[in-house]
């Protein structure tokens, strides 16, 4: 997927920030017929990630997650700071609600608001952390399930 997918996929993904419904609304969406949930209807489920004192909950967009190509939004408690993990696979992410940073290894926080966006390539260790007073999502897109090898412990 380019940027210009991606950036389409999150424009309308944004604006809606929904996802209650999402397994009608994914089976909609694969019928070929327009999709539309809104903002307060996002179902958002615990990920069971839980570090610093934070947590992160998932609202489903499109596709599975845990197996596979999905649409993802991630939401962050506020001062969630996460242990330095990597994943399997790369994955897009835009910057929806707060502010939020994706260092690697060694580098600061470089705060990214919200229509911020970043690449982040499967293997490579980062850390992610909401530095908003209030809760940080982001939309995330991936081809391949999201999975976190963390590399340090709490």
């Amino acid at each position: 997927m380019n940027f210009r997918q991606l950036f389409s996929c999150v424009l309308a993904s944004s604006a809606l920030l929904g996802l209650a419904g999402a397994t009608s609304a994914q089976g909609l969406a694969a019928a070929g017929t327009t999709v539309k949930v809104p903002a307060n209807q996002i179902e958002f489920v615990t990920s069971g990630i839980r570090q610093h004192g934070g947590e992160i909950f998932l609202g489903r967009a499109f596709g599975d997650v845990q197996n596979g190509k999905h649409g993802t939004f991630m939401k962050f408690t506020p001062g969630f700071r996460s242990l330095l993990h990597s994943h399997t696979f790369d994955y897009y992410a835009v910057v929806v609600k707060g502010v939020i940073s994706n260092p690697e290894k060694g580098e600061k926080d470089s705060p990214l608001p919200a229509g911020s966006y970043w690449y982040q390539k499967g293997g490579e260790p980062h850390y992610t952390n909401c530095l908003s007073k209030e809760e940080c999502i982001i939309f995330l897109v991936s081809d391949g399930k999201f999975d976190a090898q963390t590399l340090e412990k709490e």
